[in-house]
C-alpha cells in the first residue's frame, strides 16, 4: 500500500509519467509498476494509460495529508484532537471509527478517506465515494451526556458545515431537516452520526461528513437524487481539500462544543435563516403512512414541525424523511 501511495503522490500533477520514470523513482521494475497500476485501477482510480506516454491522473489532485491538514486548522482545533488518519481506502469511515471506539480509541479521533467502499448515509442509503473526488470525514467524540442529550446534533452539524462553507464564498446553501445541506435544491453534502452507550450515562458520537468537491461524472450516475459540487459552484477546476478539511474540523468541534455547553438554543436562529423547507409543502413519510402539509420550521428540541389539515404536528429526527412536494 505504500508502494501505491506513492504512485498516486507523483501522478497526482495530472501529467503523464512513465513506467521506466515510475520505477526509477520507487526502486521497481516497470512489471512491478504495472501491478500497482493495475490494482489501483480495479479499486476504482481514474486513470489514463496510453502506450508510449505511461500513466497520469485525468486531471490534477490534491491527495489528503494529514500533516497539511493539522498545520492548517485553528490552535484549539488542535488541543481537541488525538490524531487524524488519511486512509486510501475504507468501508466507512464512520464503521472505522466506531470500530475504534469499541477498541477504546480517545475522543477527538479523526479518520478521512480517498474513497469509501461502502460509504453510507441516513437510513443506511448509498453515499457515492469515488477516489480523490470528495471529502470523507469523520470524528469520534466521547460524551458523559448520554445518548438523551445528544438530541439536535445533527442539526447543530448542519450549521458547523455551512459556517465553513461560507469562508469559501459557498454563500447560498441551505438546510433540509434533518441533515441535508442543499444549494438549489441540489445535494451538496449531508451528515451522519452513529451514537452507542448508555441513555443517560457514557456514549460514543461518531460525527460523519460527506461534501461533493469534484463529483465525477461516471461516478454521479449511481446518484439517485439531484446533487452538486463545490468546483461547480466556486467555478473552479480544483477544490483544496486539506484546507476545506482543516475548517470542516475547525467549525464542526466549535458548533459541538457550544451544543454540549449550551443545547440547541444558540443554533435555532441559524438554523431559520438555512431552512429550505419552512413554508414549502411537504410529505413526511413515516413507516405506516405519509403526512402531509406545510413545513414550519423545527422546535427548540430540533423536531420538524409540519402545520396539517388535522393541525399541528412536530415529527423527531431519525423517524421520518422528507420531501418537497412538486
Amino acid at each position: 500500500m505504500h508502494l501505491r501511495r506513492q504512485i498516486l503522490d507523483i501522478l497526482a500533477d495530472g501529467r503523464f509519467h512513465s513506467g521506466e520514470e515510475l520505477g526509477d523513482v520507487l526502486g521497481i521494475s516497470r512489471m512491478a509498476v504495472w501491478k500497482h497500476i493495475h490494482l489501483l485501477r480495479e479499486c476504482g482510480v481514474a486513470m489514463d494509460v496510453i502506450k508510449g506516454k505511461g500513466y497520469r491522473f485525468p486531471s490534477s489532485v490534491e491527495l489528503l495529508d494529514a500533516d497539511a491538514i493539522k498545520a492548517a486548522i485553528r490552535p484549539e482545533t488542535s488541543r481537541q484532537l488525538a490524531g487524524i488518519e488519511t486512509l486510501f481506502e475504507v468501508d466507512s469511515t464512520n464503521n472505522r471509527l466506531r470500530q475504534k471506539a469499541l477498541e477504546g480509541a480517545p475522543s477527538g479521533l479523526v479518520c478521512l478517506a480517498e474513497m469509501q467502499s461502502a460509504g453510507r448515509g441516513r437510513r443506511n442509503r448509498n453515499w457515492v465515494s469515488p477516489f480523490a473526488s470528495n471529502l470523507y470525514l469523520s470524528v469520534l467524540l466521547r460524551s458523559e451526556c448520554g445518548i438523551a442529550g445528544l438530541g439536535g446534533m445533527s442539526l447543530v452539524c448542519g450549521v458547523a458545515v455551512l459556517r465553513c462553507l461560507e469562508q469559501f464564498g459557498i454563500a447560498s446553501g441551505g438546510l433540509k431537516w434533518p441533515n441535508d445541506i442543499l444549494v438549489d435544491d441540489l445535494k451538496l453534502a449531508g451528515i451522519l452520526i452513529d451514537v452507542t452507550g448508555e441513555a443517560t450515562g457514557s456514549c460514543a458520537v461518531v460525527v460523519g461528513v460527506g461534501i461533493n468537491v469534484a463529483m465525477p461524472v461516471q461516478a454521479s450516475e449511481r446518484i439517485g437524487q439531484p446533487w452538486t459540487d463545490l468546483c461547480t459552484l466556486a467555478g473552479m477546476e480544483k477544490f483544496p481539500r486539506n484546507l476545506l478539511a482543516a475548517r470542516t474540523l475547525d467549525c464542526l468541534l466549535a458548533a459541538i462544543d457550544e451544543f454540549m455547553a449550551s443545547g440547541l438554543q444558540g443554533f435555532l436562529d441559524d438554523w431559520s435563516r438555512y431552512d429550505v423547507m419552512a413554508g414549502r409543502q411537504v410529505d413526511v413519510h413515516l413507516p405506516d403512512r405519509t403526512v402531509s402539509g406545510r413545513a414550519c420550521g423545527i422546535d427548540e428540541t430540533g423536531a420538524l414541525l409540519v402545520e396539517t389539515t388535522g393541525g399541528p404536528r412536530r415529527f423527531s429526527s431519525g423517524e421520518v424523511s422528507v420531501r418537497a412536494v412538486s
